[in-house]
């Protein structure tokens, strides 16, 4: 039986050597490939083709959801298993909406990171069972299409985006050369479509999306 084909992104040598250690040690899987960054990693995944990236979400170049979304639309026989540190549902979401099919925590034991490479190697959905009880009802189907974008004008988008890095609703309005009142209709309406209840979720969001990375 052949084994499980791995490619490792993350920036960090000593942890990529130990997952390789990780993953090496099992009988039915070996690591073909490694990337310290995102752009490398989708690279990689296109020059071999792997059965799993495991794809760490906070990556240099490009990151981690940047990443999947391109390994997903690029090549979509490699299935995409996230393994991170932040535990938050939006980061979840996101990573699920873009194409990934696990989502593991590094703080997790190393089996569950194992066990999302068979689930994932296999088409099967797999969560952290720290947060399966959690969000798993509101996961999107893996075999459903892709989410769209999310809603938002390209202004709307771009208002939320200053609005995440910190600035004023004036200072907004001063870089964007519109009136503060337009400038609120913006946020509002953009906030308003993404479900999104204050500034909290705004940055939770600007996180996932890399955002706060072009401060």
């Amino acid at each position: 039986m052949s084994k499980i084909r791995v490619l490792l992104a993350e920036d960090h040598e000593t942890v990529r050597h130990g997952l390789k250690f990780l993953i090496d040690r099992e009988p039915d899987m070996e690591v073909v490939g490694e990337a310290g960054d995102g752009v490398a990693a989708v690279e990689r995944v296109g020059e071999l083709h792997p059965n799993v990236a495991v794809v760490d979400l906070s990556m240099p170049l490009m990151n981690g959801l940047a990443a999947t979304r391109a390994i997903c639309l690029a090549t979509p026989a490699t299935a995409v298993v996230a393994l991170t540190l932040y535990a938050d549902d939006a980061y979840v979401q996101e990573l699920m909406n873009a194409g990934a099919l696990g989502y593991v925590l590094k703080q997790s034991s190393s089996s569950e990171l194992v066990d999302a490479v068979r689930a994932a190697a296999a088409g099967r959905r797999y969560l952290d069972r720290s947060l399966a009880a959690r969000v798993a009802g509101s996961m999107p189907d893996p075999l459903a299409r892709r989410a769209a974008p999310p809603p938002t004008t390209d202004r709307e988008t771009e208002v939320l985006r200053l609005m995440a890095l910190g600035h004023s609703n004036r200072e907004i309005a001063e870089l964007l050369s519109l009136s503060v009142k337009t400038i609120e209709v913006h946020k509002v309406n953009g906030m308003r479509k993404l479900g999104w209840g204050g500034r909290t979720d705004v940055v939770r969001y600007a996180r996932v999306q890399g955002w706060l990375a072009e401060r």
